[in-house]
């Protein structure tokens, strides 16, 4: 789920990855979020801003959209994320 500043929540699914932790830093993540097709194309002018992503176990992080692809199989949003995963 990722949950805008204002509150909006958008359903759907995140593969999520973590990069090695550079000597005692916090390891960098990121991953894809593709909205649910009852969102239709996910958040509006999504690109650049901070959401927080709220997975199903209601841990969360905060993940900046990097970009949004459009496919056969539907919308694509890139996410980086920020402080440490939440997984």
């Amino acid at each position: 789920m990722l949950v805008s500043s204002d509150g909006t929540r958008t359903p759907g699914t995140a593969a999520l990855f973590a990069e090695p932790a550079r000597k005692g830093g916090t390891p960098p993540w990121a991953g894809d979020f593709r909205p649910a097709n009852s969102a239709g194309n996910g958040p509006k002018n999504a690109v650049g801003k901070t959401f927080m992503l709220e997975l199903p176990d209601g841990s969360t992080g905060k993940v900046v959209i990097q970009n949004l692809k459009r496919g056969k199989g539907g919308v694509v949003l890139a996410l980086m994320g920020e402080d440490a995963p939440p997984f």
